[in-house]
């Protein structure tokens, strides 16, 4: 996008600090939902004043609940979120982002040819409970999920993708708790457990992110 003018908003002094030195993947992948994934219609226009805050801040600091050097799968990305802004803050970790759209697969796709990170992030077209996508990922120590369906069919889904002590990272809003409450025991009886609620972010001065951990036992 270098000459045209900016379309996503500046990233602020919070934005700044959480992606420090990896912060040009940050602009540049703010570039691109802004542009293509609002044209696309993976985006609303009214989310651009908060595309900073709300979705890369908040995305990215899910990363500080990952031990280095690991792989991440990244159920139900849409337009990326969390799993490219994840790469985009750790130089560590890789990803694999499964999205059923073909449309979102074809953005995400196009993300990671402009990021040049295709040795660490890949796409996977299907969905998380399709044989053909849990054989093509396979077991994994970490899965990661935003604004993808209430806690109990959210664990359904990605439960299969996980390694025994493998954990679910669900981004959550301020109805995390009440989640917990209602799904802990279809959770249970799925093979998982509620972990642990996280509220990630505190030493940022970012807007809390609320993680429910669910371990597979």
């Amino acid at each position: 996008m270098t000459g045209a003018p900016s379309l996503a908003p500046p990233p602020g002094e919070v934005a700044a600090r959480v992606f420090a030195d990896r912060l040009p993947f940050a602009l540049h992948y703010a570039e691109l939902l802004a542009g293509d994934a609002v044209k696309w219609g993976l985006m609303g226009p009214r989310e651009l004043p908060r595309l900073w805050d709300r979705h890369l801040v908040n995305s990215a600091l899910v990363t500080e609940l990952l031990p280095p050097r690991v792989h991440v799968v990244d159920v139900g990305s849409g337009a990326g979120l969390p799993g490219l802004a994840l790469v985009c803050r750790r130089v560590d970790l890789s990803v694999d982002l499964i999205e059923s759209m073909q449309r979102r697969v074809d953005f995400l796709q196009r993300c990671i040819d402009a990021l040049g990170i295709s040795d660490v992030a890949r796409v996977t077209h299907g969905r998380a409970e399709s044989p053909l996508v849990r054989a093509e990922v396979g077991l994994n120590k970490w899965v990661t999920a935003r604004a993808v369906a209430p806690l109990g069919q959210l664990a359904s889904w990605c439960l299969p993708l996980l390694q025994a002590d493998g954990r679910l990272l669900a981004l959550k809003g301020a109805q995390a708790e009440a989640e917990v409450r209602e799904h802990r025991q279809a959770i249970l009886a799925l093979g998982g457990e509620i972990e642990d609620v996280v509220r990630c972010g505190a030493k940022t001065g970012a807007d809390a992110t609320t993680v429910v951990v669910v371990r597979r036992r």
